[in-house]
């Protein structure tokens, strides 16, 4: 039979569950929904009755609604229409115009001094309404009332013409001329009297103004006439007389041909002068560049010298006297009389070049500034010529106006005069409205709506308090199921304790042993077979317990996992959190006995550090007196030989270490541990800081770390069964079934299991 090696005993690697797909979204807001449902529903009934309570304090309000129909007919003031149009346009245009007037301000003040409204207590703002609360407050919290500040008439008649504007409305009836004038009032009387009111006034307010633009126009049209004649009078006075100063014989064309002419010729020679400048210039740059040189060759260079036909002949002159002195050096000597006559010719002719090619230069330079020259007098020739033209412009523009104010001003005083004669003084206006339905006194009361306002709020308040459950789960980063540890951590759940509350005198520390057949205990022993399992080729077994800050329940399970495992094997708890210990105090032994700080001082032996703990096979090793600096102590080579001997004198050793991310003690502890179990609290603790601290674990002990796995601590089963449903019959109500002590026992475990505060470290 073969043997099955040790290796194939261990368990497999653990693979973080993340391909495993996240609820629908639909199941994740109706979970957060149920998490937050009586925050909404206290929220939603809060406003409602906020809502019910403004609602009660409104007072009723009244409408009453005038009919009444407008005319389409169009005053004819004079004979001639186009003058005196009432209005142009569409019929459409029309009614909206007079709908509009019937809404303005100036009918609205009318009405507030034809109804003396500044007196009446609804609108008079001398007499302050109280608040709507102030029936529900007591006297003496509501605010003194503020001083009333009297406002003059016109200040007073309009403020109360706003408020009657936003009180009136105008409903016109389809493919009619009716339009329906309504008001509401919290005095049904003036609901009633204000339309009728306002629908009077309207009509006998377009009365008025017709009556007036009739007048206005005949005085307008027999003072316009006398006006017009006497403009007509000043206009051709002032024609003649321009006339006169110019001595303009013909009215139109003052020389402006011989001018248009004489600008044409500057601009065209002063375009020739321009380009010849250019080129000039052009040559001058080319010259200045070779000049620049310092080198007789680069003037000699360039084309212009070149092109030169007496620089051409003298370079010949050159060639040939070259030519004599080169024959003249292979015939004769330096000194021979030959020689020197043929080199004073070179020299003559070279000189004679050099002058030449100077000249040239000279001559391009002058070429230039009489170029410039030509160009700016051409240039000022041409302004003077501009200028003599727009004189000659001005004149023909002022003489062409003075000519149009004679013609308009002639055309206009014989208009009016024709105008005045034909008009009509005889017409009388007729209304341009009539009322229909007069208003009438309502019978109830129209508004305010109260079961809408209530609705309304109720369902604005849950449609933010909604929006704000939704917006606090987005926000909430922290673990709350063994689901979220395996798929945000990436590290395996190796168990999930639920929040527990002891019997009186209790401790929670000893919970385990108190109540061995709760859940509690159970979830203890599922992490017990987890350790055990986990490393079976371990002869000892090593293991650090940590948590990311203090608060999660860390001593705890250490304590409770520690009597787990005294029951099956020699177990040691050691207390490494020297900074803040507290085994002592829970176990209820002597807090002055020396500990692990002694032990690795060598200040007492291992006998008088480790104690039994009361009704139980476990040994502790408590903190001991607290050393300056803790970290140092657990990083000396003395630390590492005290474990060494508690290894091979005990199964099973756990440490309760610091927390992580106050302390970097576990991480320095770590290496000296097979297992590490990182304590997590359920719905408190952020998943980026424990991931962090996860991975600080996995990078300072990897390879040679057996196991890191998580417990999420501290559970609330029924909240997570109410909002996650995870963790449907978890807890009590599962053992009783199989045997445990009766439904008495079950009926206490269920009673002991009930959710708690944090209250460990």
């Amino acid at each position: 039979m073969n043997r099955v090696s040790n290796l194939e005993l261990q368990p497999p690697a653990f693979t973080p569950i993340q391909g495993e797909p996240a609820p629908p979204d639909v199941v994740r807001y109706l979970r957060t929904l149920n998490r937050y449902k009586w925050g909404i529903l206290m929220v939603v009934i809060a406003v409602g009755m906020l809502a019910a309570m403004y609602a009660s304090s409104l007072r009723p309000i009244y409408r009453s609604t005038a009919t009444v129909m407008v005319e389409m007919g169009k005053p004819k003031l004079v004979t001639n229409a186009d003058l005196y149009e009432a209005f142009n346009g569409t019929t459409r245009d029309y009614f909206l115009t007079q709908f509009e007037i019937i809404k303005s301000r100036e009918l609205a003040e009318r009405l507030v001094r034809t109804m003396h409204l500044t007196s009446n207590p609804e609108y008079d703002p001398r007499r302050q309404a109280k608040p709507w609360y102030a029936q529900w407050l007591p006297a003496q919290f509501l605010p003194a009332p503020a001083p009333v500040t009297v406002p003059n008439e016109e200040d007073l008649v309009e403020s109360v013409a706003e408020q009657v504007m936003a009180h009136t409305s105008l409903q016109p009836v389809r493919n009619t001329q009716l339009v329906k004038i309504s008001f509401d009032s919290h005095d049904p009387v003036l609901a009633e009297r204000v339309p009728n009111t306002l629908a009077m006034i309207y009509i006998i307010s377009d009365l008025e103004q017709r009556g007036d633009a009739t007048r206005r126009s005949m005085a307008f049209l027999r003072d316009q006439a006398v006006e017009l004649k006497q403009k007509l009078d000043q206009s051709e006075r002032a024609l003649q007389a321009f006339r006169d100063k110019e001595r303009i014989v013909v009215a139109k064309g003052v020389a402006v041909s011989g001018a248009i002419r004489q600008l044409e010729e500057l601009e065209a020679s002063l375009d020739d002068a321009r380009k010849k400048r250019q080129d000039a210039e052009a040559r001058y740059d080319q010259v200045n560049a070779a000049q620049q040189q310092q080198s007789m060759a680069a003037l000699e260079s360039l084309s212009l010298i070149q092109n030169n036909p007496v620089v051409a002949r003298f370079r010949e002159a050159q060639a040939e006297a070259e030519r004599r002195v080169s024959e003249a050096s292979k015939r004769y000597g330096p000194e021979h009389p030959k020689m020197i006559a043929a080199q004073s010719d070179l020299k003559a002719v070279r000189e004679n070049l050099h002058r030449q090619i100077a000249s040239v230069v000279e001559g391009v330079a002058k070429d230039y500034q009489t170029a410039k020259a030509n160009e700016a007098s051409l240039e000022r020739a041409l302004s003077r010529a501009k200028t003599e033209s727009q004189e000659y412009n001005r004149q023909e523009f002022t003489l062409a106006s003075l000519e149009r104010d004679v013609a308009s001003n002639r055309q206009l005083y014989d208009l009016f005069t024709q105008r005045a004669k034909e008009t009509n003084t005889g017409d009388v206006p007729s209304a341009i409205a009539r009322v229909i339905d007069p208003a009438l006194l309502p019978k109830g009361p129209s508004g305010p709506n109260k079961r809408n306002i209530v609705g309304g709020a109720m369902l604005v308040a849950l449609a933010i308090a909604v929006a704000i459950a939704l917006l606090l789960e987005r926000l909430d980063i922290t673990v709350k199921t063994s689901h979220e540890v395996e798929s945000k951590l990436e590290v395996k759940a190796i168990g999930v304790l639920q929040r527990m509350r002891p019997k009186p005198g209790v401790p929670i520390e000893r919970i385990f042993l108190e109540q061995s057949h709760g859940a509690f205990a159970e979830g203890i022993r599922s992490i017990r077979s987890d350790l055990l399992l986990s490393g079976i080729d371990s002869p000892q077994k090593v293991v650090l317990l940590t948590s990311s800050l203090p608060e999660e329940g860390k001593t705890t399970v250490a304590c409770n996992l520690a009597f787990a495992f005294s029951q099956i094997k020699k177990t040691l708890l050691v207390e490494a959190d020297m900074r803040r210990p507290k085994i002592a105090r829970v176990l209820g032994s002597d807090a002055h006995r020396a500990g692990l700080s002694e032990l690795v001082a060598g200040n007492a032996p291992l006998d008088e550090c480790v104690y039994p703990a009361e009704n139980s096979n476990l040994w502790v090793l408590q903190s001991g007196r607290v050393p300056l600096n803790p970290l140092e102590l657990i990083s000396s080579h003395r630390f590492a030989e005290v474990m060494q001997t508690l290894k091979q004198a005990f199964d099973v050793v756990i440490i309760d270490s610091p927390p992580l991310q106050v302390v970097s003690d576990a991480l320095v502890l770590s290496q000296f541990a097979n297992s590490i179990l990182y304590v997590v609290k359920a719905d408190s603790t952020a998943y980026p800081l424990a991931r962090h601290g996860l991975t600080q674990m996995q990078r300072v002990n990897e390879p040679a770390l057996v196991g890191l796995g998580v417990v999420l601590n501290q559970l609330d089963v029924d909240k997570a069964n109410r909002y996650y449903g995870e963790y449907r019959g978890y807890g009590g109500r599962y053992y009783s079934p199989y045997g445990l002590p009766g439904a008495a026992a079950g009926d206490r475990q269920a009673s002991a299991l009930a959710p708690i505060d944090d209250r460990t470290s």
